[in-house]
């Protein structure tokens, strides 16, 4: 047998190493370092964070004290009737002409999607300074921009889409702000002094949502309202005090959402809607049963609930969420004191009206919303709806009118709608047809997401970086 050369083995290395490959190529599993994709589970808070020791609301610096009040206010997410739409009389531009709008004045922010609150001439903004990794709650003065005071904590996040994206409530008494890991903070309002921190997540044994705390709390008097999630569904804080009044029970393990708490009255009985993880309840507000189940369902339970419920004054309530969750519809009846709820019609995404991230507005008798992206044909854009028949759009906006998911609000009779890149648009209210008035784009914006405030005559706005003030006054 001839003895191999130099030569000939030179000859064999390619051969050996195109084996090798083939066999790395049958055998190597790809994927094994792969972890299941769930829709909403991608860029999850590190739990690591719950763990660390904050001092809520430890610093407070404060710029000034000169401001000039005004009358109105828009004190909560939602604004002070919790339907999105202003009640005030002053009258706003029908259009916006050359060379646009007056801007009053812009802010550059933290990454996030917190919109403002303003309480007689002051805006409070939830923030987040990456540079000192500070969870801050900012005043500004509305007509200038002003900033008069900041009270912050030190809390390490990493950027989660943004980190702030909650709205506080404000009061003649109090502030009340939640912050991405569920960090409650209540303050005095006139001084900003601290009144009171709770860390939810901690208390209570709560989960913090996909994309951080997306909840924006709720003021009701002299009490402070928070979704918890864990050991308690809602509890009620006294707001002077911190005290823990009453805690809903929490029995089927709901967990908290990105959804907010709406209040409701229906057949005389007051109490608080909530779309939890797990189900929707309503909770009574007052009286000897306050903080306890009324009504309750499991039928609506999915893992991502950013809209918030819609409850009409006949006991309709509908439910939306993101990530091909669909739609609900509920109806709420009351005999005797005791209350049921039954699943009107249940639809997917594309069937219907439907929501990924804002909460529709029910105006005269119709909800108007913006479908999410995957809604088919109609993704993203603007439609109108009638409760009766919540599946047949009445108008959309068309193909070329796509809004993404930008926030709108009613006022002076005219629709304000903010798409993705910070172009405004105007369209009148109408039950038979989409009627676009005027468009503006404001600045190169990105996710430009925040719910509105409004109040004047003076809009409050932002993208994932920048807060702007528009004078909308005619």
């Amino acid at each position: 047998m001839e003895t191999p050369t130099k030569y000939n083995l030179l000859l064999l290395w390619p051969l050996a190493g195109a084996i090798a490959v083939l066999a790395w190529w049958l055998f190597h599993d790809p994927s094994r370092h792969f972890e299941r994709s769930v829709p909403g589970m991608d860029e999850r808070p590190d739990s690591s964070t719950l763990q660390e020791e904050v001092v809520i609301g430890e610093h407070f610096q404060q710029f000034s004290t000169d401001y000039t009040p005004l009358t109105e206010s828009w004190p909560r997410f939602r604004g002070a009737d919790f339907d999105n739409i202003s009640k005030s009389g002053i009258k706003l531009q029908s259009g916006f002409g050359s060379p646009g709008p007056k801007i009053a004045w812009t802010k550059e922010l933290g990454e996030g999607h917190a919109g403002a609150a303003i309480y007689q001439g002051a805006v409070y903004v939830l923030d987040y300074d990456e540079p000192i990794r500070a969870d801050m709650l900012r005043c500004f003065e509305l007509k200038t921009g002003k900033e008069l005071w900041r009270r912050w904590y030190t809390i390490n996040l990493k950027r989660n889409h943004g980190m702030s994206r909650t709205i506080p409530a404000v009061s003649e008494k109090y502030i009340l702000s939640v912050g991405p890991m569920g960090h409650a903070m209540c303050l005095d309002r006139a001084s900003g002094d601290l009144l009171w921190g709770m860390d939810i997540a901690r208390d209570y044994d709560s989960e913090i949502p996909f994309w951080y705390t997306g909840q924006c709390p709720l003021l009701a008097g002299e009490e402070a309202i928070l979704a918890t999630g864990g050991k308690a569904l809602l509890i009620g804080v006294d707001c002077s005090s911190g005290e823990v009044l009453w805690e809903t029970p929490n029995e089927g393990g709901w967990k908290m959402s990105h959804a907010s708490v709406m209040p409701f009255e229906f057949r005389g009985v007051k109490m608080y809607v909530y779309s939890a993880v797990g189900g929707v309840a309503g909770i009574a507000a007052e009286g000897p049963r306050k903080g306890s189940i009324l009504w309750q369902t499991g039928e609506w339970n999915h893992q991502v609930v950013a809209p918030s419920p819609v409850c009409m004054p006949d006991g309709r309530i509908f439910l939306s969420a993101g990530y091909g969750a669909g739609s609900m519809l509920l109806q709420l009846q009351e005999k005797e004191g005791a209350f049921q709820v039954a699943v009107l019609t249940e639809y997917a995404t594309k069937d219907g009206l439907a929501s990924e991230q804002q909460t529709p507005i029910y105006y005269d008798g119709y909800l108007y919303g913006i479908l999410p992206k995957d809604a088919g044909a109609l993704r993203n854009e603007f439609v109108c709806v009638h409760p009766d028949n919540i599946q047949k759009i009445v108008w959309s906006s068309g193909k070329a009118n796509r809004f993404g998911l930008g926030p709108y609000m009613l006022a002076d009779n005219k629709f304000f709608i903010l798409d993705d890149h910070a172009v405004l648009t105007i369209v009148k209210p109408s039950k038979t047809r989409y009627e676009p008035v005027s468009q503006v784009q404001l600045f190169e914006g990105f996710d430009a997401w925040a719910p509105f405030a409004l109040a004047d005559g003076y809009l409050i706005l932002r993208d994932s970086r920048q807060m702007m003030c528009i004078d909308l006054r005619a």
